[in-house]
């Protein structure tokens, strides 16, 4: 199955949940699909499911999505144990295992010879509900599942390599970050961000 297809087909689930997306295809097209300022890329490979833990224990009455990759959770495998550890019930953790290293290149990842189990990992680590999902119907279940019940969820999507043409950003990562952080303060009602007054406007 495409990941594009597959967006295109769980898009209609999705209300106001957060998303945090690895670098790569799966950003651009998640934001043709679904453009919201509740989209932030993580441009490092391997950081998306910890900012991702980090926002769901912050707001634990927020739905937090984590579009991960087969390459970049390799490079950050221990992020699995420490969301097993601390059982965030309102994270749902993606990856979209394509083989390889799409945006650099094609490189194979540690998941091509098959026998990484990114789901029976994740498991054992102490995310019970984990899963994989290789075709359409499976990931629509199984994303559903996650949206009603609680977890942490982990959902590894077998999917084929290739990107959709979809357009990239038209801002980047700063004001994506900015965006995205006064999204939750405005969907959330906080207070994030604080900035200092000028001093001409607190002259009398």
């Amino acid at each position: 199955m495409q990941r594009f297809e597959c967006l295109q087909a769980i898009a209609p689930l999705i209300k106001d949940e957060l998303f945090v997306c690895t670098a790569g295809g799966a950003t651009a097209e998640w934001n043709a699909v679904r453009p919201s300022d509740g989209n932030i890329q993580v441009k490092t490979l391997g950081l998306c499911s910890s900012i991702g833990l980090g926002l769901a224990i912050a707001l634990p009455k927020r739905k937090v999505f984590v579009f991960d990759g087969d390459g970049a959770l390799w490079m950050n495998l221990g992020s699995l144990a420490t969301i097993g550890l601390h059982q965030p019930k309102n994270l749902i953790h993606l990856c979209w295992d394509n083989h390889q290293y799409e945006s650099s290149g094609g490189e194979p990842t540690a998941s091509t010879a098959g026998n990484l189990d990114f789901a029976g990992v994740a498991r054992s680590a102490g995310i019970k509900s984990s899963r994989t999902a290789t075709t359409i119907e499976e990931l629509k279940k199984a994303v559903s599942h996650a949206l009603s019940d609680d977890g942490p969820h982990f959902i590894c999507a077998r999917i084929e390599a290739g990107r959709a043409e979809a357009p990239p950003l038209r801002y980047d990562e700063l004001e994506n970050k900015y965006r995205f952080i006064r999204y939750i303060e405005e969907t959330e009602g906080i207070s994030i961000l604080r900035i200092a007054m000028p001093a001409s406007y607190l002259l009398k």
